[in-house]
């Protein structure tokens, strides 16, 4: 049985910033990765994606973002590239193409069983992400089964679409990039909307990641929100590379978009008549953070060198949204589920979940040892962003060091 201090499960971004810091202390520890470096971000996403924040958000442990374009959108290839760069660059100890079968024991005796063999160790960071499991209800396996399914995961391009009409699910930041990119494929677009978010991509003549840093939005502690079960439940930014994409600017390339999908019955497609409301409040958050950008901008005198305070059209619903589509007889031949993630804990041999199956977790720390990264609003709102993985690794690598004696380098 191999013997390490800590193991690191997942050689992401919140694994690599973890192992930086573990080293900068001097805790001897291993990563384990199913795959190759940055596995999910390599095979798990479309062909197009662009990541969904700027380029100087992007910066990995030791290794900032130093290129000529701060304020653009690198390609996801680029970020794979980086993420090698940067576990070259902190001697990352990777066991690659290293599964995770169970993890089990407690504080200073955890076993991790692996399908290359048994590791000991005192301690455990699951920074395995909170991407793993596409999140498809159960009603999905009423689809008639003339209708191909996908999910993010397994999406690649529009070509491996059947050339009919798709009905997309959940208007997250990935079904509106993937709704627009397949409505331009020449294939008919249903939108179906749910819960969801809305914002520009830029707003006063600056991108709104830089508002929201500046305003703090991004960086309140979990330890400040009223209610966090509901806050790590909302939807992601709605945000691409070029341009503002919305509902709007969907509808007006020809998506068609409906209320939620309520369920799946004897092959018919049923939506719940709330889409106006759900759009209402959508432009209800959106003027309300524009709000308060304006409010942070007079409040430090800027208004005369930023542009001009902006609103934007409300959202435009049909006066009657279809409710209801008979998938075969109307040409659907695909759904793509875009009803987000859950994580994959499933190898964890532990009573640290919840009536519902949800870890248990304050910021991270799990139990004594035991550690969650980039989890929705883990520490802060930007947990899940490239660039907050650095500073949850801090603070969850000196809780780690003090629970093993460890003095802290300076």
């Amino acid at each position: 049985m191999k013997r390490t201090t800590t193991v690191i499960i997942g050689a992401g971004q919140s694994g690599l910033a973890m192992s930086r810091e573990l080293s900068m202390t001097g805790v001897d520890h291993i990563i384990l990765e199913r795959g190759q470096i940055a596995n999910s971000w390599r095979n798990e996403r479309w062909e197009s994606l662009r990541l969904l924040s700027p380029n100087w958000m992007n910066g990995l442990p030791g290794l900032s973002y130093r290129g000529s374009d701060p304020e653009g959108y690198m390609h996801v290839s680029e970020l794979v590239k980086n993420m090698e760069a940067c576990a070259d660059r902190i001697a990352a100890p990777i066991q690659s193409e290293t599964r995770v079968v169970a993890v089990d024991g407690g504080p200073g005796h955890y076993t991790v069983q692996t399908d290359q063999g048994m590791i000991s160790c005192d301690s455990v960071v699951m920074a395995n992400g909170a991407c793993a499991i596409p999140n498809v209800p159960g009603f999905a396996a009423q689809l008639p089964r003339t209708i191909q399914q996908f999910t993010p995961l397994n999406y690649k391009r529009p070509a491996q679409l059947p050339d009919a009409k798709v009905l997309i699910v959940g208007a997250s930041a990935s079904g509106l990039q993937l709704a627009r990119e397949i409505q331009l494929s020449g294939r008919q677009v249903v939108l179906a909307v749910g819960n969801h978010l809305r914002f520009p991509r830029r707003y006063r003549g600056t991108d709104i990641s830089m508002w929201l840093e500046a305003i703090g939005a991004t960086t309140i502690p979990y330890t400040q929100v009223d209610d966090i079960t509901r806050v790590r439940r909302t939807p992601s930014l709605t945000l691409v590379a070029d341009d503002m994409i919305d509902l709007n600017a969907l509808q007006q390339i020809g998506v068609e978009v409906t209320g939620r999908l309520a369920i799946v019955q004897d092959g018919r497609a049923l939506f719940s008549g709330s889409l106006a409301n759900l759009c209402a409040a959508a432009d209800l958050k959106m003027n309300r953070l524009l709000e308060s950008i304006d409010r942070w901008i007079n409040e430090n005198g800027l208004n005369e060198l930023v542009g001009l305070r902006e609103r934007y059209a409300p959202t435009g619903v049909a006066a009657a949204p279809r409710l209801n589509i008979d998938l075969e007889r109307d040409g659907f031949g695909a759904v793509l589920w875009t009803t987000g993630y859950r994580p994959d804990f499933s190898w964890l041999k532990l009573p640290v979940f919840d009536g519902k199956g949800t870890l248990m977790h304050d910021g991270g720390v799990v139990t004594e040892g035991l550690y969650a990264m980039g989890l929705p609003y883990l520490r802060q709102r930007k947990s899940t962003f490239i660039d907050g993985a650095s500073d949850d690794a801090k603070a969850l690598a000196i809780h780690l060091c003090a629970g093993l004696g460890h003095a802290l380098a300076a």
